[in-house]
C-alpha cells in the first residue's frame, strides 16, 4: 500500500530511541523526510545517520521556548517544506503520589505537557491544508497505570488538549491525532519491568493480561504511526488509537 509520504516532511521529536525512532525509521522507509531530536547532540546526530540523507538531526529539549520555531525552520531549511509533527517525549520519572516531588512535576510539566503544547501550537501556526499533528500519549490515558503517577496526571490531559485542537483544525484541513501504547518491547519498558524484584516474572505476568500474549514490537508502533501521519489517513482526525495487543477492553 501506497502511504503517500515520498518527499513529504515530519518532525519527529524524543526520536534517538524508543517509539519515537520507530516512528522515524517507518516514515523515511516510506519515502518521507524527518528532522529527528533529541537532548543530547551526539544521539540525535547519529539516530540520524543511522536512518540515512532523508533525515536529520537536532538536539532540542522539549521543555524550551524557541524549540518549535527553531525545529519547523530547520524542516523547511534542509527539506524545503514541513507537513507534520509527531510529538513524542520521554516518560516522566516513575513513583507512586509520595515518591513524586513538586520538582518532578514541574520538570515533567514543562517537558511533557507544555512542552508538547508549544509544539503543536507552531506547527498549526505553520501546516497547511493536508498537514497533522500527531501525540504519543499512553494507555494511561483511560486508565492509570501504578508507578506512574506523574504520567498518569499529564498524559490524559495531552489527550484533551489533542482533541480541542481537532476540532478547531479541522476547517482548516489539519488532522490532530493520537497513539496510545501499552506494553510495546522499548528501552523504557524494559527499564520499567526490571525495577520490579523479578523482571521476568513482570514481563510474564504483563504479557498474560493482553489478548495477543505479548509486547509489541518498535517495528508495529511505527507503522501504525507512519500510517496515521500519512495521506492513507486523510479522514482520520481526533482520535486516540490504542496501540496495546487489545488489552483496553472499552470501545
Amino acid at each position: 500500500m501506497d502511504l503517500g509520504l515520498k518527499d513529504r516532511v515530519y518532525v519527529v521529536t524524543g526520536a534517538t530511541r524508543g517509539l519515537g525512532n520507530a516512528a522515524a525509521r517507518e516514515l523515511v522507509a516510506d519515502g518521507a523526510k524527518v528532522v529527528v531530536t533529541g537532548r543530547e547532540e551526539k544521539r540525535a546526530v547519529d539516530a540520524a545517520a543511522e536512518l540515512g540523507p532523508n533525515a536529520v538531526g537536532v538536539a532540542v529539549d522539549n521543555g524550551d521556548a524557541e524549540a518549535p520555531e527553531r525545529l519547523v525552520a530547520t524542516a523547511r531549511e534542509h527539506f524545503g517544506g514541513f507537513h507534520g509533527i509527531l510529538i513524542s517525549v520521554g516518560g516522566p520519572p516513575p513513583g507512586f503520589v509520595a515518591d513524586n516531588t513538586d520538582d518532578q512535576w514541574r520538570a515533567a510539566f514543562e517537558s511533557v505537557f507544555l512542552g508538547a503544547v508549544r509544539l503543536a501550537r507552531t506547527a498549526a501556526a505553520e501546516l497547511e491544508p493536508g498537514g497533522v499533528i500527531g501525540f504519543v500519549l499512553s494507555g494511561s490515558v483511560h486508565e492509570p497505570i501504578p508507578g506512574l503517577t506523574i504520567s498518569n496526571g499529564l498524559r490524559p490531559g495531552l489527550a484533551g488538549f489533542a482533541k480541542s485542537l481537532a476540532d478547531e483544525l479541522g476547517p482548516r484541513g489539519i488532522r490532530v491525532v493520537g497513539l496510545l501504547p501499552a506494553r510495546i518491547d522499548t528501552d523504557r519498558v524494559r527499564e520499567l519491568d526490571a525495577l520490579s524484584a523479578d523482571p521476568e516474572a513482570t514481563r510474564a505476568a504483563g504479557e498474560s493480561r493482553i489478548p495477543l500474549r505479548r509486547y509489541g514490537t518498535p517495528q508495529e508502533f511505527g507503522r501504525t504511526a507512519a500510517f496515521l501521519l500519512s495521506p492513507a489517513a486523510s479522514y482520520l482526525t481526533g482520535i486516540m488509537l490504542p496501540v496495546d495487543g487489545g488489552f483496553r477492553h472499552g470501545f
